[in-house]
């Protein structure tokens, strides 16, 4: 599953990461992004791709009435299956293994590409089970609002299948989840459920109050994906008035959810904590030394069980980096485990921005403004935002005898860059700081540029 927002060179890294035949476009607005891989596409008078760029395309096939040159539609697809055709998936079908992939899904890594996490069928419905189970969606029908694009795990596992597992039915807004056209979906299709980002409830509850809507069907509002801040948790209950409000956390090589709240949890507990950890799922935090420590005392959360990927696609040495021998996934994030089993993110110790739900590499950001030829060197870091959780702030070291502004900047990354890794801010420095090693002081950059934005308030509001 591929980022809709990624730009040309993103959505041509990941077609030749995992040798993609076949890609299927969402709608045919995405048919000119293609094209910019395939400029001869327009003039095809058949349906077999070739792209040199991509010599693992065969074939794309979109969901639309259109008729466009190069281009299966999906309606054609689907009418030209026989009965014979029909028998070979049957026989795939009884081959198939609970261990077997499924799905992968690209997440960020330290290359600063996108790498494919590559996710079982036991990985996905177990973890869909073990979440609806939480949530008590075997107690009554529900009718579940969905609220981000399927190439999020959030999407994939923690909505689509655990829907599927549970007979809910999944309500899906639109195509761009936008907060107005969600409220407007809860209302008329009477949802009883959402799980959505910080930010995005944050924009739902200013629609709500600049467009006079009030959803009343909610029973059960989930969040995660971001920090939260504890006040927002608070607005949720009230502004919704949902009679139960979840807190979750996970990342898409955990399938991905592996902390949640319990149903019997008061909103304070899931204001100040991401719940308990998943059934079935061993958690442990540990020094840099890999040995456990006290209850109450931050160190790096691992977690094993069910729910861990099988690996990174084409990537065993990354792998091997994260998996233990003895089946430990590092998460990378310091967390406080307390003595009743809630846990407590209190920082990250691997340097990803996470902006909204999203995850963003600094080395990818960095290595893309060096390209540009007035740019000696490049930083980049997040810094606190109350409704996305992190904004990205990139700070410039430009050529000797160059004028770079910030505007020169944004369209150098416009249609090069997905809009969620271009930087909020931008700052020009002449040299940066450096430590005794001669390295780039990077926390210095960071202090200096959230006194310059005046935004340590807002962080420390949301600890």
């Amino acid at each position: 599953m591929i980022n809709p927002a990624y730009q040309p060179p993103e959505l041509l890294h990941s077609l030749n990461k995992v040798q993609v035949n076949a890609l299927v476009l969402g709608s045919d607005s995405y048919y000119d992004k293609v094209k910019q891989l395939i400029p001869d596409l327009g003039s095809y008078t058949d349906y077999a791709i070739r792209c040199a760029h991509a010599p693992s395309l065969k074939l794309l096939i979109l969901i639309s009435e259109r008729k466009l040159r190069g281009v299966l539609r999906l309606q054609d697809v689907l009418s030209k299956s026989t009965p014979e055709s029909l028998d070979r998936v049957r026989q795939v079908q009884q081959r198939i293994q609970p261990d077997d992939g499924c799905v992968i899904l690209f997440t960020s890594g330290t290359t600063g590409h996108p790498k494919g996490a590559l996710l079982s069928h036991h990985n996905i419905v177990n973890n869909a089970l073990s979440i609806g189970r939480r949530l008590l969606l075997f107690s009554q029908p529900h009718r579940w609002c969905l609220c981000t694009n399927f190439c999020h795990a959030s999407a994939t596992s923690v909505s689509l299948v655990t829907c599927l597992c549970y007979g809910a039915a999944l309500v899906i807004p639109d195509s761009l989840f936008q907060a107005k056209a969600i409220l407007q979906t809860v209302q008329k299709e009477r949802c009883t459920m959402m799980v959505a980002s910080p930010s995005l409830y944050v924009d739902m509850l200013d629609a709500m109050r600049d467009h006079s809507l009030k959803p009343d069907s909610l029973i059960i509002a989930a969040i995660g994906s971001a920090p939260v801040p504890q006040q927002l948790v608070h607005d949720i209950v009230e502004s919704f008035a949902v009679q139960r409000i979840y807190a979750m956390y996970g990342m898409t090589e955990t399938s991905p959810l592996i902390f949640q709240s319990l149903a019997s949890d008061a909103v304070q507990q899931a204001a100040a904590t991401v719940g308990v950890v998943t059934d079935h799922m061993e958690a442990k935090v540990v020094d840099p030394e890999g040995r456990m420590v006290p209850m109450g005392t931050p160190g790096e959360l691992w977690v094993r069980g069910y729910a861990i990927m099988l690996g990174y696609w084409g990537e065993e040495e990354k792998t091997k980096g994260i998996i233990t021998p003895d089946g430990w996934l590092k998460t990378g994030d310091q967390f406080v485990l307390q003595e009743g089993g809630y846990g407590r993110v209190v920082g990250r110790l691997k340097d990803i921005i996470i902006r909204d739900n999203t995850n963003i590499f600094p080395i990818e950001i960095e290595e893309f403004f060096i390209t540009h030829p007035d740019v000696m060197e490049a930083q980049a870091f997040g810094v606190p935002d109350p409704r996305l959780g992190e904004e990205m702030c990139v700070c410039i070291r430009q050529r000797a005898c160059t004028a770079l502004s910030e505007q020169q900047l944004r369209e150098f990354c416009r249609g090069k860059l997905a809009d969620f890794k271009t930087p909020r801010y931008f700052s020009f420095l002449p040299e940066f700081p450096r430590t005794a090693t001669g390295k780039v002081d990077k926390l210095w950059l960071k202090k200096s540029v959230m006194q310059e934005l005046d935004v340590s308030g807002q962080y420390l509001a949301m600890q």
